[in-house]
């Protein structure tokens, strides 16, 4: 198995806090009937979550994340079409109506 579907599955297996309580919010379709996956390989990266539909990628940052890395990431995963959300993990744990409220408006806003 390729070693980024290999890291993806681990990751998914693994979650953070924050990453399981957003999960409960956003599987089976709950957000306006939107799918999202999670720890989705996209050429050399993995995602966090991914609604396809949208082209939507929700990235959880804890500490380690807010690098020149991240912005690079960012960018490419934007040259590729996708809009990048990013949240902080505190923001999920503390103010997670007004993370899925970003997330709703992003999904429902006509591109």
């Amino acid at each position: 198995m390729h070693i980024i579907k290999r890291l993806a599955r681990n990751l998914r297996n693994n979650p953070t806090d924050a990453e399981k309580i957003l999960w409960l919010r956003l599987k089976s379709k709950q957000i306006n009937g939107f799918k999202f996956r999670r720890q989705v390989p996209i050429d050399n990266y993995i995602v966090d979550f991914l609604c396809f539909e949208k082209r939507v990628i929700i990235e959880l940052d804890g500490g380690q994340h807010g690098t020149p890395e991240d912005s690079q990431r960012t960018a490419y995963l934007e040259s590729k079409g996708f809009l990048v959300l990013r949240f902080w993990n505190n923001d999920v744990l503390q103010n997670m109506d007004g993370v899925l409220v970003r997330i709703i408006e992003t999904l429902t806003t006509p591109t």
